[in-house]
């Protein structure tokens, strides 16, 4: 027995793949046809308009979080359905205190001043708001200063509060079926509750 274990030292590991293997053309095709289904649902949606941005930041418009939210919660159920049925792989980011919180603090006030973020200043732009070209070349400078700080970035400031890959099952010591079906719930319930009772707009 003794010997068995040690050539099958996985056996106790899933041994369904994690995903199909990687084509990059179907991925590359795949990206672009969702990514304008994305843009799409985000123009009509309303959230490619500065006023509609803008009034989220003074707590006045909800229409961006009703959008997010329900995105959240059709697009949990959906990689949790197709991540269980063996079609797509999980890549999940670490979590990295001290780069998650500088990029936050960047990305808010980046949002606050320009009242666009990546997603809907593309919208914005495609929607005639000419507003956000400068918002998308802010996008494209900074990703070069990232792409060019990356290396200095990997020695210092990843290195702050590295807790590596965490997720809420992981954390909560649930199972993602058990985990997915309550979150799913409660999003739905605040998405009602704020229609409800404080932004009751379509």
């Amino acid at each position: 027995m003794a010997q068995d274990e040690t050539k099958n030292p996985t056996r106790n590991e899933d041994p369904q793949p994690d995903g199909p293997p990687e084509n990059r053309a179907a991925q590359l095709g795949l990206g672009f046809f969702f990514g304008v289904i994305f843009g799409f649902l985000l123009q009509k949606g309303g959230v490619g308009k500065y006023e509609v941005l803008i009034g989220m930041l003074l707590l006045e418009d909800f229409t961006v979080v009703k959008v997010m939210m329900s995105a959240v919660v059709v697009g949990m159920i959906g990689i949790y359905a197709m991540h269980t049925a063996g079609l797509v792989k999980l890549h999940i980011k670490p979590t990295r205190y001290g780069a998650n919180t500088l990029g936050g603090i960047l990305f808010g006030i980046g949002f606050g001043l320009a009242a666009y973020c990546p997603g809907t200043s593309a919208a914005a732009l495609g929607q005639g708001n000419f507003d956000a070209i400068a918002v998308l070349l802010g996008l494209m400078a900074g990703s070069y200063v990232f792409a060019e700080a990356s290396g200095w970035l990997a020695r210092t400031v990843n290195r702050w509060g590295d807790r590596g890959v965490l997720t809420l099952d992981r954390v909560l010591n649930l199972k993602p079926r058990v985990l997915v079906p309550v979150m799913a719930t409660v999003l739905v319930l605040l998405l009602v509750a704020i229609h409800v009772f404080v932004d009751p707009t379509p």
